[in-house]
């Protein structure tokens, strides 16, 4: 898939086919995130991978979008390390350049993933659930598995809305 292509067709895929995802296919995901950019190559991201039906349970059970979890074939969680931080803004816009790197990576290797943000209302409990230290903070939860269809389109403002100048 061309790089163009593949960030102009990604979407937010919430239904899955019960096929399982290839733990090489997870690392690989996972490696496309540790690419992106962070300031002064800090690379604070941090992964938990959860694949456990009673965990996965558990998890969803942290979001009102708990059918996506229970559906997923599998969940990465995504923190970064405050310990590894040296600025909150510069660090959390790496954190975004890194869900985003997954879910192009996810797209490429022709699965579906969403992007699960509302979980972060309970932040907390997802990290003491999966038994991690405070210095973790979470970002999102990013859901995966084989879409269901990949008949999926949307829009986006037109280029004339968004552009504020060219000086």
């Amino acid at each position: 898939m061309e790089l163009i292509e593949g960030i102009y067709t990604r979407r937010s895929i919430r239904q899955y086919t019960g096929q399982p995802v290839l733990r090489e296919q997870l690392l690989e995901i996972i490696k496309a995130g540790m690419w992106a950019p962070s300031g002064m190559n800090n690379q604070p991201w941090r992964f938990v991978i959860v694949q456990g039906d009673e965990v996965k349970s558990d998890l969803a059970k942290q979001t009102k979008y708990n059918f996506i979890i229970e559906r997923a074939a599998v969940c990465i969680a995504v923190f970064v390390d405050r310990s590894a931080m040296y600025n909150d803004v510069k660090d959390h816009q790496a954190m975004g350049a890194c869900i985003q790197n997954m879910l192009l990576a996810a797209h490429g290797l022709g699965l579906g993933a969403v992007w699960l943000g509302e979980i972060l209302k309970n932040a907390d409990g997802v990290r003491t659930l999966l038994g991690l230290p405070k210095e973790m903070e979470l970002m999102a939860v990013v859901s995966l598995g084989h879409p269901v269809s990949k008949n999926h389109s949307s829009t986006r403002k037109d280029i004339s809305e968004v552009l504020l100048k060219e000086l």
